[in-house]
Formats: structure tokens, C-alpha cells, sequence
């Protein structure tokens, strides 16, 4: 039953072909990695490294600077429309990677493809609430998380297989076909996907740049939100470490070979895979910040002993480090959708999506550092930087303990009611109410907030 529950949102059709369209653009992305690795190569040797470093670079930068901007649009205009165009001009990037001769078009072919991908994911994912309702959208951002980091262990491998198949610049038209099918599942989605677009003002450039404000303010000043992204940048540090230094540590000390590498970084993406499922199925079982923080304290304490583990030893921390990572993930994009209103949405995911890319490109030099200068302790160093910054964060950010986080189901209570010059209501024709009298008030269902709460005789809790 509780399995039912994570897949119970695609019963959703519109998610269940948003969904498909994602799985689909995965598999490209998946195509796109792999084919520029071989094309790296192609181009610059045994510099091949240098150039994908300077891609990822680039991946982030765009990430960084047009996230919040695609945030901030994508709660004014048609976010199907959104989507499909992301999809239709990746679709023609791609498509001229093959005929790359120089390493310069590589560079700007990469930033290029990254732009519309920083204006699709953030849309996609302030779409996955709207389309999907309060009751299972939880569900739905760990399905699509837990699709996106299995593809991560074994998109490379298929893509790997059809690149050896078909050539590694042939393999860029397979991923070009990929985005031009997920274009015509949106594109297929009946009717429009906006938010109270009658509310919106007018779409000026002041406006717009003022929605871009207000996404990361909203993102900074809510308490929760705020705790669970700067856990974000505690999580991205030990990830980091495991992304940068795990083929130094797999090949350079253990001596192992390329596959054993293969098997550590599949076991960080089938614990990251298995935490997803989880999380979407127990998600409120407990508070979301609650998760976060065992999701920080998880992915950190398993780096402490990796620099003396063996091949076993490591596969076992690393998938209890990809658990933590996703721990710290989804409830971060479910805190959004909790406590954020729908038709602003849109701007906040933009602003996280920044954000959180900020704190990899932060983490990532402090790793590629940590690994050149102490080669035999980094993992070490990495873990006690993340456990320092976890317990500031912890001190400092947490939300106020006797502020609790929760829900209000819908409730009916009576209570007296009297007519008077403040008060008047209609009763059924020939009824006589005496005065005072008793009325049924209803409560509707209140998401996850928080405010000041009382130990008293009627609210216990236990801390």
C-alpha cells in the first residue's frame, strides 16, 4: 500500500506524461554527457578533462545567472509553452554537435544548451504542484528525483553501449530525437498550465525583475526554506568531495580499474535511488526539516572514515552518502511547494535552483583543493568542514524549537453564536433558534506551517 502511494501520482495524466517527457529528456541528457566525453576527447586528448571541467563550469554559470529570471517567468506566461520551446532549441544544439571542429564551439554549444536547461528545470518543477495537488505532490517530486538519479547510474552505461554501437558523434542525433519526443508529449498536454494568470500584473521589465527579488527573498526569509538550503550547501560539500576525489582515492590508492570506479559511483546513485522511494512513500512520518538534517548529518559523517575503507567498506559508505544527499534534496523542493503560493511558486524554484548550483560551484574547488593538497586525507578534511558548517547551521538557522511544523486536517467543531449587529445569518424558514445556539464551523486543511506552540494540558508533545 505504501508503495502504491509514491507511484499514486501517475494516475495524474497530465504529470504521467510530464513524467514521461522528463524520463525521456533524462535518457538525452544522459546521451549528451557521455558523447561529449567522447568528443572531448576527440578534440583535445589527454587535455580532455580540462575541457569538460570548463563545460561544467559553464553548466553551472548558466545555471546560476538565469534560473531566477526562468523562475520569475514561469509564474506569468504558459509554462507548456515554456517547455516546449527548452525542448525544441536544445533539440537543434545538440543537433550540431557532430560537426564540432574546434574546442571554442564546444564551449559555446555546452552554455547554449544549459540556458534553456536552466529555464526548464525550475519550470518543471513548479509545475509538478500545480499540476498534481496537495495530496500527492510530495510523492511526485520524489518519483521524478528517484527516475533522475537512477538514470544517473544507468544512463551512462546505456549511453556508453549506443555510442559504441552507432559512433560517438552519431549518438548527439539520438539525443536530439529524445528532446523532439518530450517536446510533443507537452506539446500534447491538453489545454494551458498557468498560474492565476488573471491576477498577474502587467509584464514589464521592472516587474519581472521584481518577481526575481521576491523569489529569493521569499526563499531567505522563510525559516524553514532558508535552514533547509543553507543545509543544501553542507550536503553539496561532502557530495562534492565524492563527485571530485572518488577516482583518485578508487584508482590511485585501492588500484583498482575504471569498473570498480563504475560500481562505488553506482552504489552513491542506488542509495540516493532507494532514499527517493522511501522519502515519497514516509514522507509524513516526520517534520521536513527533520529529514534535512539527518539527510546533512548522513551524507557528512559517511565521508569521516572513507580514506581508510576498503572497495566494500566504501560502496557501502557512498550509498549511504547518496542517501543522505536526497535526503537533504527533496524535502528542500517539497518545503517550497508546502509553504509557498502556487501562483509565486515559480519564482522561488528559480531562485533554489541558483542557489543550490552556487553552493556546488563553491564546493566543488574546495574539493579539486582538498584532493591536490592532502591526497590521503580529503575525505577526512571534506567531512570536518561539513560537520563544522552543519553545526553552525544547526545553531544558528534551525527553526525555533517550539515552533512546530505540521498540518491542520480539516476539522468541524460547534461553538455559541448569537444574532446581533455583528452577527446575522439565515436559518430554514419556520425553524426558532434560541439565543444563544450552537453552529458547526468548519477548518480546511492547512499545509505545512509553523507557529509559537504551548505546552499546556491540551497540547502535549514530546521534544
Amino acid at each position: 500500500m505504501n508503495t502504491l502511494i509514491f507511484f499514486r501520482s501517475l494516475k495524474n495524466p497530465v504529470f504521467a506524461r510530464l513524467y514521461a517527457a522528463q524520463t525521456t529528456s533524462l535518457l538525452g541528457d544522459a546521451l549528451t554527457w557521455v558523447g561529449l566525453a567522447l568528443l572531448a576527447f576527440d578534440l583535445a586528448g589527454k587535455n580532455a578533462g580540462v575541457v569538460l571541467s570548463v563545460a561544467l563550469t559553464l553548466r553551472v554559470t548558466a545555471f546560476v545567472l538565469l534560473s531566477p529570471l526562468a523562475g520569475a517567468i514561469a509564474d506569468r506566461f504558459d509554462r507548456k509553452k515554456i517547455m516546449v520551446v527548452t525542448h525544441i532549441f536544445r533539440m537543434l544544439i545538440v543537433s550540431m554537435l557532430p560537426f564540432v571542429t574546434q574546442i571554442w564551439q564546444v564551449y559555446v554549444l555546452i552554455f547554449a544548451l544549459n540556458v534553456f536547461n536552466a529555464f526548464f528545470t525550475p519550470t518543471y518543477q513548479a509545475t509538478i504542484p500545480l499540476v498534481t495537488g496537495e495530496n500527492d505532490y510530495a510523492g511526485a517530486i520524489a518519483l521524478s528525483s528517484a527516475t533522475y538519479q537512477l538514470l544517473g547510474v544507468l544512463g551512462p552505461g546505456i549511453a556508453g553501449s549506443v555510442a559504441a554501437f552507432i559512433g560517438a558523434r552519431q549518438v548527439f542525433f539520438l539525443d536530439a530525437l529524445s528532446f523532439a519526443i518530450a517536446a510533443i508529449l507537452i506539446f500534447t498536454l491538453p489545454g494551458q498550465l498557468v498560474v492565476a494568470q488573471n491576477q498577474q500584473p502587467s509584464r514589464t521589465t521592472r516587474r519581472t525583475w521584481g518577481d526575481i527579488q521576491d523569489g529569493t527573498t521569499r526563499l531567505l526569509t522563510d525559516a524553514p526554506i532558508r535552514y533547509a538550503l543553507a543545509m543544501q550547501l553542507v550536503a553539496s560539500i561532502a557530495g562534492a568531495q565524492i563527485l571530485v576525489n572518488t577516482v583518485g582515492y578508487v584508482q590511485g590508492t585501492l588500484k583498482f580499474g575504471e569498473v570498480q570506479y563504475g560500481w562505488v559511483m553506482a552504489a552513491f546513485g542506488i542509495g540516493a535511488t532507494l532514499c527517493a522511494v522511501i522519502y515519497g512513500t514516509f514522507n509524513r512520518s516526520l517534520s521536513r526539516t527533520t529529514f534535512v538534517l539527518i539527510g546533512a548529518t548522513l551524507i557528512t559523517l559517511a565521508l569521516l572514515p572513507a580514506n581508510y575503507a576498503n572497495l566494500t567498506v566504501l560502496m557501502v559508505l557512498w550509498l549511504v552518502a547518496g542517501a543522505g544527499q536526497n535526503l537533504v534534496n527533496l524535502p528542500t523542493q517539497t518545503l517550497i511547494a508546502d509553504r509557498i503560493p502556487t501562483a509565486i511558486q515559480g519564482r522561488v524554484y528559480g531562485a533554489h535552483f541558483a542557489w543550490s548550483h552556487l553552493w556546488w560551484a563553491i564546493s566543488y574547488p574546495l574539493a579539486g583543493w582538498l584532493g591536490s593538497h592532502f591526497a590521503e586525507r580529503e575525505f577526512i578534511y571534506g567531512s570536518l568542514v561539513g560537520l563544522m558548517l552543519l553545526v553552525i547551521v544547526q545553531i544558528t538557522l534551525s527553526p525555533h524549537p517550539h515552533e512546530h511544523e505540521h498540518l491542520h486536517y480539516v476539522t468541524v467543531h460547534k461553538h455559541k453564536h448569537i444574532h446581533d449587529e455583528y452577527h446575522q445569518h439565515d436559518h430554514d424558514e419556520g425553524i426558532v433558534i434560541a439565543e444563544p445556539h450552537n453552529h458547526l464551523h468548519e477548518h480546511t486543511r492547512i499545509l505545512y506551517h509553523t507557529h509559537p506552540h504551548t505546552r499546556d494540558i491540551h497540547h502535549r508533545h514530546s521534544h
